[in-house]
Order: structure tokens, then C-alpha cells, then sequence
């Protein structure tokens, strides 16, 4: 009961929080748009909206590795396992430039969704053919202004944390693009919020791991479908589920 009443509270927090933050975003939109052209400062100010929502949880502690690997003159395809909804929190906590690609619904609420729509976030609607033909080209677009591109090369969050087999998607823009990948773990938050759960869960320990990215050297001599579960088995390693695990360049 008192961990129902906690997630009723944050999630109120939330919502009413929402609505003066996204007003906030529209006024640094309006008076940034003409010079800002990658819109950096607007994605700075949202990440520090979604950082917060981690950091006023009591309960929920989070550690950053590896943040100083980023480069900050480097345009990067970035790809990290994806165990739950506090992932995109936690990824935003990086301070960093990039571009999500997430679901098309998601753009569709009220002021979180519509922030991302200001962002130029990209939209993707699973199983549209049209729809993953647009989100290729914004992806290509954002990445030659200079926006690093994010994704969840799974598709989908795990329940178990066990990581499934990354999706072509995001390693065919980097070789088409020649871009260098930058991989990303992430552990500690399938059990702080689990997938299909809104409940609030007791104290836990999340962590986001940033590993060296990988040139565009590395593999341009694989197919799409290679470097994806090589960069896959490279995040893996430091994603606790799979520690001690050998874990095959085919699939998980």
C-alpha cells in the first residue's frame, strides 16, 4: 500500500511538473530556434527535466561511468541495452547532444511527447514500412547536421535483463553513414521499474556504463547484421545478467 501511494505521488509530480517544464521548453524553442539550428540547448534543458525525475527519488540511486569517453566533436550512431522506462531517464542524465528514435505514440503525449516533437526527436510506428523509410532519413539527416542518433537496437524492453538480439537498423545507418558507434549499458533499473509496472519498487542501484566507442574501421568490413551482434556481445559484457557468460557473435 505505501509503495502504491509513492508511485501515485511521483507520478503526480510528474504530471504537474510536466506542464510547467514544457512551457519552459516552448519559450528556449522560440528564442533559440533561429540560431540554435541542432536545437542543443533545447535538448540540454530536457535532459535536465528528465535527470530530475531520477534524482528526487530518494529510494533510486545512480551511477555514471565513462561519460568522459564522449566526445564532444564526434557525431555518433549510440546504441545501449533497454531494460525499462528509467533507461531514457538515465540516458538523458549523460548531458550529452544526440537525437532519440523512439515510438510514434510516444510523441502523441501531452507535453512530454509534445517536447519531443519540439526536439525533432525522431518517430518511428513499428511495422510501417513508410514510417521506417522516414525514420531512416531523419536519421541520416540528424546525423549529417551533426546530432548523435540514439537507439535501443532490441526493440524492446526485457524483462529479465537478459538482452535480445540487436536489430539491423541502427548498424546500417552507421555504415552507410560511416560513423563511428558509441555502445552503452545499462544495469539496475528492469528491477527499479519493471516492464508493465508503474508501482514503485523499494531502493536499487542503477548504473550507465559508457564504452569506448568503435570506429567505423572496426567494422566496416561486416554486414549490418555481423556488427550488430558484435556490438551487442561488447555491451553485454558489462550488463550484470550476462557477467560470466559467453555469449555468441550470432545472437544471444
Amino acid at each position: 500500500m505505501i509503495n502504491r501511494i509513492i508511485s501515485i505521488f511521483y507520478l503526480l509530480f510528474i504530471g504537474l511538473s510536466s506542464a510547467v517544464f514544457f512551457f519552459v521548453a516552448l519559450l528556449i524553442w522560440a528564442l533559440t530556434y533561429f540560431f540554435d539550428r541542432r536545437l542543443v540547448i533545447l535538448h540540454l534543458f530536457s535532459s535536465f527535466w528528465a535527470s530530475l525525475y531520477i534524482r528526487i527519488m530518494p529510494a533510486w540511486s545512480l551511477k555514471i561511468e565513462g561519460r568522459e569517453k564522449i566526445r564532444k566533436d564526434r557525431t555518433y550512431v549510440v546504441v545501449s541495452n533497454h531494460q525499462s522506462q528509467l533507461d531514457i531517464l538515465i540516458a538523458f542524465s549523460l548531458f550529452f547532444h544526440f537525437k532519440w528514435v523512439s515510438k510514434a505514440e510516444v510523441f502523441k503525449l501531452p507535453f512530454i511527447g509534445w517536447n519531443m516533437v519540439l526536439n525533432r526527436y525522431i518517430k518511428l510506428k513499428r511495422g510501417d514500412g513508410g514510417s521506417v523509410r522516414k525514420m531512416f532519413d531523419d536519421c541520416e539527416k540528424a546525423l549529417a547536421d551533426g546530432s548523435s542518433v540514439y537507439f535501443f537496437p532490441e526493440g524492446t524492453r526485457s524483462k529479465t535483463g537478459v538482452m535480445r538480439k540487436f536489430k539491423k537498423g541502427a548498424f546500417q545507418i552507421a555504415h552507410k553513414m560511416k560513423l563511428p558507434i558509441l555502445p552503452i549499458a545499462i544495469n539496475g533499473t528492469k528491477n527499479a521499474l519493471p516492464k508493465n509496472s508503474l508501482n514503485f519498487h523499494g531502493k536499487h542501484n542503477m548504473r550507465i556504463t559508457v564504452l569506448d566507442e568503435i570506429p567505423y574501421e572496426s567494422f566496416a568490413d561486416m554486414t549490418p547484421e555481423e556488427t550488430a551482434s558484435f556490438v551487442g556481445n561488447v555491451i553485454a559484457g558489462y550488463v550484470d545478467e550476462h557477467a560470466n557468460k559467453v555469449i555468441g557473435i550470432h545472437g544471444f
